[in-house]
């Protein structure tokens, strides 16, 4: 990996700056587990937005894979089944914990909101336990 500290500020601004956007515009968090949670809801006339940005997420991706694909990984090895299954439990921790690393992460530690505070040291932990788990106990590195 490549110490790049002026892109990662960058992208780092540019997070905070739309999510303070759409919390101030919108009055909305921008955690995408609600998003996508909300759109898979389908409240009435809450679903353009909704939709927008997640396809803006998607888009970005394809965009980022076109001009600059040697940010992405070659190939992914992992077994698809693993893939769903990781997937899965996921979505179950972001129910459980009612919302996301985007949502308690960036928001909601910026907002100083104790529950966010433990749980995204509750995800950070977590996630650091299966890496050490998946990579010393099954021998797959990451």
């Amino acid at each position: 990996m490549t110490f790049t500290p002026i892109s990662a500020s960058i992208g780092g601004a540019l997070i905070g700056a739309s999510a303070s956007l759409m919390l101030v515009l919108n009055g909305r968090v921008a955690g995408i587990s609600g998003i996508l949670g909300g759109l898979l809801r389908l409240p009435r006339g809450d679903t353009s937005w909704r939709a927008s940005f997640l396809a803006g997420l998607l888009v970005g991706g394809v965009l980022l894979a076109l001009t600059y694909p040697q940010a992405l990984p070659a190939a992914n090895t992992t077994p698809i089944a693993l893939t769903v299954v990781a997937g899965l439990l996921v979505g179950f921790g972001t129910q459980l914990g009612s919302g996301c690393t985007s949502g308690h992460g960036i928001c909601g530690i910026s907002r100083f909101s104790m529950r966010s505070i433990v749980a995204t040291v509750t995800f950070v932990a977590t996630g650091g336990l299966a890496a050490f788990i998946v990579q010393h106990l099954f021998g797959r590195a990451s």
